[in-house]
Order: structure tokens, then sequence, then C-alpha cells
């Protein structure tokens, strides 16, 4: 599976639709740093509808992101987290960095 990318209104969303792990997190870093260098949003907001896993690895996949979209002026976003993924956040401190939305299903 790959992730997905969509902008609208300076907003881009990634649209993560695999597992997060040591494996995978290494492709979507390289897609998310150039998605987020091309496009140069405003907000980016990660998608976590479709991750049915996410380990240790997902927690410097998102604060790698924080740190390049924050020194392009743009703010972070997380949405639509499982139990387990929102779990993992709250342990890491993530969220009290970075905030949750709400975001309405994307299609394309």
């Amino acid at each position: 599976m790959e992730s997905k990318f969509y902008t609208k209104d300076k907003q881009l969303i990634i649209k993560i639709t695999e597992e997060i792990d040591d494996h995978s997190v290494q492709k979507i870093r390289r897609e998310a740093d150039y998605e987020i260098e091309r496009n140069m949003p405003k907000t980016v907001i990660f998608d976590f509808n479709s991750v049915t896993f996410m380990d240790s690895a997902g927690i410097g996949l998102i604060i790698g992101r924080y740190k390049l979209a924050s020194m392009l002026g743009a703010k972070v976003q997380l949405a639509n987290l499982s139990q387990n993924v929102k779990k993992i956040f709250e342990m890491s401190g993530i969220l009290r960095l970075i905030p949750t939305t709400t975001l309405k299903e994307t299609t394309a």
C-alpha cells in the first residue's frame, strides 16, 4: 500500500494507508518530506484513518515531519487516530506538542 497526498486550501493531507513500522517509515518519510517541500503548505495533516498498526517508529516519523514543517512555517495536526495509535501518542507526549483535528474521509 502507498500513502496518499492531497492538497486543499494550503493544507497538505497525508493519508497513511499502511502499517507504520521500521520498514514502512523510511518510504513514508521520503514521500512526506518531498510533498511538504514541494507544496509549502500552511498546515500538514496526518490522517491515520487507515492505519491498523503503529510502533515507536511512527513517533519518529511524526516528530521529524513536525520539525521540517515548522522550519518551513507550517503547522502540523493529527487526524482520525485509533485508540491504539492515540495511546502511543499520549504516552510519548506528542499530543502535547501536536494537536488533533477532525477530518472527513478524503477520496481521490
